[in-house]
């Protein structure tokens, strides 16, 4: 198990050096950022204002835009990194670190709850299903997650939004709190879940569908096994058969889902975020890379694309723990 964690650690250095570039390359190819859009602001009718750009840019690494001066600009960047320093904001001048964990709360909060109730419906359900294949709960719940999985996640939740919020007045969009009231302590907490009720229902009836056919494709295959046939045949009750064998065999295709699971908690959602004006991390991570802000987008890309090495190395982990036929140390 040691060794196979050394290999895969060194592995994920390799490919985080590799997304780095990449991602350095390509931000620095943006046409504008951050800086050139607020000196040209704020300096249009100074005569000699190129220069004074061509400086600020090279005190930030960003005025040479050859090959060359795109290597150097990254190498300082990644091995500040490396160091644990993300880099500063151009935007508010604060630690791109700082920024993340500040914004993180909310969208992890949101994340984490969805995923939940997402895990606590779809997995019954898609089991459920397939036990019944082709009946009348199969053909209506596929149905209607196919129309789930299809609806865009802005056009769901301005939908949501049109008849809870507008027509009906349920809930309250706009903020993680009511402006006009002064609540505390408890609340005030109270009234930062009933604003979150909206996008929690998007995200998890939005994610329900993929996990329910995946679940369900999985325990299909787990009940045509042969093991299965001889536990029927052996007298053992249909429920025991399903919740004992079956269920626990279908968990082992679901342990891939884990490698998506920490950059979907930690990593927020850009879109839905958006439409509800809810200050999470996915909602600044949009205005920055709107802005230009090249420090915080690498710092954010870089610090999904860890999230996202570290759930391929828990799942690899979990196969073993969940199958004990697969041997991490070969």
């Amino acid at each position: 198990m040691f060794k196979y964690v050394v290999k895969r650690l060194l592995l994920a250095l390799f490919i985080l050096l590799t997304v780095s570039i990449i991602l350095y390359m390509l931000i620095r190819l943006m046409p504008t950022n951050v800086i050139e859009t607020k000196y040209w602001s704020t300096h249009k009718d100074n005569a000699g204002s190129e220069e004074e750009l061509q400086a600020i840019l090279d005190r930030y690494n960003l005025g040479d835009n050859s090959f060359g001066g795109i290597l150097k600009g990254w190498w300082m960047w990644i091995t500040a990194f490396f160091a644990g320093d993300f880099g500063t904001s151009l935007t508010n001048s604060k630690p791109v670190g700082e920024v993340i964990f500040e914004n993180m709360g909310v969208s992890f909060a949101i994340a984490l709850v969805s995923l939940v109730l997402e895990l606590i419906i779809a997995i019954p359900l898609g089991i459920k299903c397939a036990c019944n294949q082709y009946g009348k709960l199969d053909y209506t719940v596929t149905v209607l997650t196919m129309i789930g999985i299809s609806f865009p996640s802005f056009f769901f939740a301005s939908i949501l939004i049109k008849i809870f919020a507008v027509d009906l007045g349920w809930f309250p969009v706009g903020s993680l709190n009511t402006p006009t009231a002064n609540y505390t302590g408890i609340m005030r907490f109270l009234d930062t879940c009933w604003h979150l009720v909206l996008p929690i229902i998007v995200l998890t009836i939005l994610s329900i569908g993929s996990m329910m056919r995946y679940t369900r494709t999985n325990t299909l295959e787990v009940l045509n096994a042969d093991y299965i046939r001889t536990a029927r045949a052996k007298g053992l009750s249909e429920n025991k058969v399903v919740y004992k064998h079956v269920f626990r065999n279908t968990l082992i295709p679901l342990v891939t889902t884990l490698a998506g699971i920490l950059p979907t908690l930690f990593g927020g959602s850009m879109i839905v975020e958006q439409v509800f004006a809810i200050q999470g991390i996915g909602s600044v991570a949009y205005q920055m890379t709107r802005t230009g802000d090249i420090p915080f987008i690498m710092g954010y890309d870089m610090f999904i694309s860890v999230l996202t090495i570290i759930g391929i190395l828990l799942t690899d982990i979990m196969y073993a723990i969940v199958d004990p036929r697969v041997k991490l140390g070969k």
